[in-house]
């Protein structure tokens, strides 16, 4: 059976139906990453990554 997927956009997106979000989902193992106007490119990536990116991009 497939895994059903629930995308949440990110708090720093444009409110409303605004094309331009990053959005995240959380798979069995792993996050997947996509930017609202191309929803089939998908980027996947660990918990400990997407943390270290976070908050490099913070304190840039």
């Amino acid at each position: 059976m497939a895994e059903v997927l629930v995308w949440q956009k990110s708090s720093f997106s444009e409110g409303g139906d605004a094309p331009n979000c990053i959005e995240v989902a959380a798979a069995r193992e792993s996050l997947l990453l996509r930017e609202s106007e191309e929803p089939g490119t998908v980027m996947t990536t660990g918990r400990q990554q997407l943390t270290a990116l976070i908050r490099h991009l913070r304190t840039t």
